[in-house]
């Protein structure tokens, strides 16, 4: 299932991932290579990067009256940032898919210890921002939903629109690592930086742009669905059933001051396929499509990082390094935690900003999250989950290690 189960998280020690699904490893070696972009910019002012840039003391000096927004970087903002992704991401972006691949689509009949609430629908949020076509300021945070003991990972397929974990074999060890479609829906809001990252560059132009993905993989209805804040659903390509966006409860948000807002990616379609997808090796066999589903393909246990500084080049198994145990330090990839946690710590040190350099400080891995300068990216966070995500459970257990 590529993720760590849930009762393996205290062990993880920061060296392994808890997650390395194709879409969630692109974005933390996208993270790794942004700060190896900060080290080489603060180990010589006078370099230049393709990517960052360093902000102006008038940009720093205008974010001293707001929430925490000093990032010495920000990434160009005419670079936009794309992800194609050979397979829909697992989650709610794939339900119709998962729904059409059954021998028997009938709906499962879903206890009441399983069924979780779904994220709220346009009608239900009486937020200002949502009912608003222009960006307005967010509003104190409503108290958090109870919240329900387990996710749904690919079973009871019918119930749509709610927050799932990876989807696993029905034997496979318990797990909270939320789908790829979840955590992309709620890179919309957070940025595609991650906490370490978002210490040293602005999340202002940090949004992925398009999601693009294969056109067998895509239904409009589920995409819609899951990704969009938009109402309105006039039907095409789904069947002729409006479906409005989970995310509609944070619709026009803009976190004042922080950098942060609801930015949407828009989902395309394309006609290139991956050489070793289900539907690329039935053309290589020359099947036209009609035998995929006799076609048996195992799914690899390697996860491949690259970055294009060549400083990230990794295969993984089980998260950690291919050919190190669980848990060794040794095993420890340069996107893991503990390795992203050391960088950002000599990145600090090398800009000598005491600010950054204290956060980093904090004895442990969970000290670190929970400091002052991540406190507006918390509230985010705190904020689309109570509201458009509900029903998320929290990954907890990998937070106490320490360099």
């Amino acid at each position: 299932m590529k993720c760590l189960p849930a009762s393996k998280l205290p062990q993880a020690n920061g060296v392994a991932l808890h997650d390395w699904h194709a879409e969630v490893l692109t974005i933390r070696a996208f993270n790794r290579f942004l700060l190896n972009e900060c080290r080489r910019l603060a180990q010589d002012s006078s370099a230049e990067s393709e990517y960052l840039l360093r902000r102006t003391g008038e940009e720093l000096s205008a974010s001293s009256n707001s929430p925490w927004h000093r990032q010495p970087f920000t990434w160009r903002g005419y670079l936009t940032l794309h992800m194609y992704c050979s397979e829909a991401p697992c989650g709610d972006a794939s339900m119709e898919l998962v729904m059409s691949s059954q021998a028997d689509a009938t709906p499962w009949t879903i206890p009441p210890s399983l069924s979780p609430s779904p994220s709220p629908a346009t009608s239900a949020n009486t937020s200002p921002a949502a009912n608003s076509p222009n960006p307005t300021t967010s509003p104190p945070s409503p108290p958090p939903p109870p919240q329900p003991t387990t996710l749904l990972g690919r079973g009871f397929f019918s119930h749509l629109g709610i927050v799932r974990r990876k989807p696993a074999r029905g034997d496979a060890p318990p797990t909270h690592s939320k789908s790829c479609s979840d955590k992309l829906a709620l890179k919309q809001c957070t940025s595609l930086l991650s906490s370490l990252t978002s210490l040293f560059v602005s999340p202002q132009h940090c949004y992925l742009s398009t999601l693009v993905l294969p056109a067998p993989q895509y239904s409009p209805a589920a995409c819609r669905r899951c990704f969009s804040a938009d109402a309105k659903g006039d039907g095409n390509g789904d069947g002729g059933t409006a479906v409005e966006g989970r995310m509609a409860a944070v619709r026009g948000r803009v976190w004042e001051g922080m950098g942060y807002g609801f930015v949407p990616f828009r989902v395309e379609i394309t006609g290139k396929e991956f050489e070793f997808s289900r539907r690329g090796i039935s053309a290589s066999l020359g099947n036209d499509g009609e035998g995929e589903k006799d076609i048996k393909v195992a799914t690899s246990n390697l996860a491949v990082a690259w970055t294009a500084d060549g400083e990230v080049d990794e295969g993984l198994i089980g998260g950690v390094l291919q050919g190190r145990k669980a848990f060794d330090l040794r095993g420890a990839s340069l996107t893991s935690r503990r390795r992203m946690w050391a960088a950002a710590m000599e990145v600090a040190g090398l800009l000598d900003n005491e600010g950054i350099a204290k956060q980093l400080g904090k004895g442990t891995y969970d000290g670190l999250k929970e400091g002052e300068l991540l406190a507006a990216r918390r509230r985010i966070k705190e904020d689309v989950r109570a509201e458009a995500l509900k029903g998320w459970l929290r990954n907890c257990g990998d937070g106490e290690f320490s360099l």
